[in-house]
């Protein structure tokens, strides 16, 4: 992990939740999530709100990674996120993204481009 990488500090919350977890993915969920990592409250996903996690279903699954479930299958896939993450009380943005990418599997989305 290099010093100067910004995003190296999303590392160590996503090894929390996946053995096999790329840097480079990490950084690159990161990037889209961009400004939004600028202010603490956005930076974090509240699964106690239906509104954020329509906005992550629509938003992130359905125009990121393209998804084409019906929404019910994409909430379920959501929630299990949020059970997955239930005991951290700051759920980090980035993490979830990233769970989300990898159980579709879609990191490679988010791959450095060589």
């Amino acid at each position: 992990m290099s010093d100067d990488n910004k995003y190296a500090k999303y590392y160590d919350d996503v090894k929390l939740y996946t053995k096999d977890y790329r840097e480079g993915c990490i950084d690159g969920v990161a990037k889209h999530c961009g400004i939004a990592l600028q202010s603490r409250d956005a930076s974090m996903v509240a699964c106690s709100d239906p509104s954020e996690l329509a906005r992550i279903r629509d938003g992130f699954c359905r125009k990121k990674l393209a998804r084409t479930e019906d929404d019910a299958a994409l909430d379920e896939v959501i929630a299990g996120i949020c059970e997955v993450l239930k005991a951290d009380r700051s759920k980090q943005r980035v993490t979830f993204y990233y769970l989300l990418a990898e159980h579709f599997g879609q990191l490679d989305l988010f791959a450095p481009k060589s």
